[in-house]
């Protein structure tokens, strides 16, 4: 046998940023020059989240007229590509054959970019084509909503729902960079930009107590949805994410623990069964309630700071109750359950759930007492702040 060990260094570039099409904003020229081989001008694809080109009616014209201004440092190979947006696009697989299509069609290589604009799900889409095509197209994600600025687009994952199951077909690939401009931010509905504050609660609680309590004193502004702090929100939850990664030493997840999906067992099969009408933050935060009322049951956190934190939740908006949470299978046995098995699978190995026992740090548990989970659904159902109730009165 020969054996030879070896590693490949990565860099993950987070950029900031307000207006990164306007013509007077450097951000994305600086960035682009590094990446030009020889001093040619880089070649570049544009796909955008077809939500996000609603909201934005001039940005393919604004995008045009960018790299007109910087034709030394990148051009557009190709019209900009409207892509569907939303949770349901990453159902259809035939849209990752369809981004193929584009790439090949524009003469897209190794050597280029693809620039994906808009929330988690196409940005999971188009970054899972980038990646497969020609074994791997450098890209640059714009995460447009607060959920992907601060955590899903900051990561180095991608991938499509198949067999039923979210993010089954996938890679890991490390963007190019990812540039966070808050003016798309503006754009969004109430409900998408308060989805992801929900990370960066989960992020705090199992990382950063301060981060924790700095949210907790800034509640009546997030859920108010006040542009500096939410703002600040997504930046030190970006920060928190992307230290995660390049720090922890597995970015690719070759374990089968993964801190940063606290609350996300639940979260993945609550998707599923309410057929994506539970967003995924929201799906998130009724999961983070589970697993902080399973910890008391478990003897693993003290009821006060569960209490403490669920009461938090509610302040910035977030349902802690979903009816879907009692459907049963066949069997009489709770629907979510079947995501306890799906997780392990997910992970590749030993099933793996972080809880968090105190703010600010987390434990990781191998098993999952099945009466206790049912336990605390049924004290969330008593407890009463059901999903759909703060949608009717937002």
């Amino acid at each position: 046998m020969l054996e030879n060990r070896f590693h490949v260094e990565y860099t993950q570039r987070v950029l900031f940023t307000r207006h990164v099409f306007d013509k007077e904003n450097l951000t994305l020229r600086e960035l682009l020059q590094s990446a030009r081989e020889g001093g040619r001008s880089t070649k570049a694809i544009a796909f955008v989240d077809s939500h996000v080109a609603d909201a934005n009616p001039t940005l393919l014209a604004d995008m045009e007229r960018y790299a007109a201004a910087h034709s030394d440092v990148f051009v557009l190979a190709a019209p900009g590509v409207i892509i569907p947006g939303g949770e349901p696009c990453k159902n259809d697989f035939d849209l990752v054959q369809q981004c193929w299509q584009q790439i090949n069609d524009a003469g897209i290589d190794r050597h280029s970019q693809v620039f994906v604009i808009g929330g988690g799900a196409a940005l999971d889409l188009v970054c899972f084509a980038a990646a497969t095509a020609h074994r791997g197209i450098r890209h640059v994600r714009f995460p447009t909503t607060t959920l992907s600025q601060g955590d899903g687009g900051v990561g180095v994952k991608n991938g499509v729902n198949f067999f039923g199951k979210k993010n089954w077909v996938g890679s890991f690939s490390v963007p190019y960079a990812i540039v966070n401009d808050f003016a798309f931010l503006d754009t969004l509905p109430e409900r998408e930009r308060r989805c992801g504050l929900i990370e960066a609660i989960k992020v705090a609680l199992i990382r950063d107590a301060d981060f924790y309590l700095w949210l907790e004193s800034n509640a009546v502004k997030l859920a108010s949805l006040e542009q500096d702090v939410v703002e600040e929100a997504v930046r030190a939850s970006a920060a928190q994410h992307v230290q995660h990664i390049t720090t922890n030493g597995d970015p690719f997840e070759y374990g089968s623990a993964r801190p940063l999906d606290f609350g996300h067992w639940v979260a993945h099969k609550l998707e599923q069964v309410s057929n994506f009408e539970i967003h995924h933050g929201e799906a998130v935060a009724i999961g983070m309630a589970v697993d902080l009322l399973y910890s008391v049951k478990a003897g693993i956190l003290d009821e006060a700071i569960a209490q403490r934190v669920l009461t938090f939740i509610e302040q910035v908006g977030f349902a802690t109750f979903a009816p879907q949470l009692l459907e049963r299978t066949p069997k009489g046995e709770l629907v979510i359950l079947a995501g306890l098995e799906e997780f392990r699978e997910h992970l590749g190995g030993e099933l793996t759930i972080t809880l968090v026992p105190e703010i600010g740090r987390k434990l990781e548990v191998h098993e999952m007492d099945r009466a206790k989970i049912v336990a605390a659904v049924q004290d969330l159902k008593v407890r009463g702040n059901v999903f759909g109730r703060q949608l009717v009165e937002a």
